[in-house]
């Protein structure tokens, strides 16, 4: 299984964009965190990911498909946290493979995920976290124009102080 496959399947719109406005959130939870090198494995230098992260003085690889370097098949020599928002399509197959390394993640997903069998499938060994939003994402607009139906959370694993925590966005 490659990439490519997923992210070019069914799911034609799964080239989005998380808007600076949510990974500022991630930065509570990242003090602790600053000897950690972080992996952004479905970004460019242009992600606000990588922008934030580095702004803030983070050690940040990031990689993308487009580059060659495909989820299922690259991994950097070395990193501590994977931290980035994957393809929607297809989901279970991210998650398995951040799960798969056994180092702390923290993936952006709709939260109607929560609905499907594979999340509690694949986490039902694990302590799920998840840090929920009151207001839902708008992906591709940096918070202009409409909004999505659905909700969004990070799901994480081994990355927040406990298994719920629900914050609001501070807009820039």
């Amino acid at each position: 299984m490659n990439s490519k496959d997923i992210l070019y399947s069914k799911g034609n719109n799964d080239e989005c964009y998380t808007p600076r406005y949510a990974v500022l959130p991630l930065l509570e939870f990242m003090e602790d965190k600053k000897d950690k090198i972080i992996w952004c494995p479905f970004d460019t230098e242009d992600s606000e990911f990588v922008k934030v992260f580095k702004e803030k003085g983070f050690n940040v690889i990031n990689s993308h498909i487009t580059s060659g370097e495909d989820f299922f098949e690259y991994e950097p020599k070395e990193w501590d946290i994977i931290i980035s928002n994957p393809p929607f399509t297809n989901k279970r197959k991210f998650f398995e493979r951040a799960l798969s390394f056994n180092k702390p993640f923290c993936l952006l997903m709709t939260l109607v995920w929560l609905n499907d069998s594979a999340p509690k499938q694949i986490f039902k060994d694990k302590d799920m976290e998840l840090l929920m939003f009151f207001d839902r994402i708008c992906f591709n607009g940096n918070g202009k124009g409409l909004r999505p139906t659905f909700s969004s959370a990070y799901y994480c694993y081994n990355f927040l102080p406990k298994q719920i925590i629900i914050r609001g966005f501070k807009y820039e």
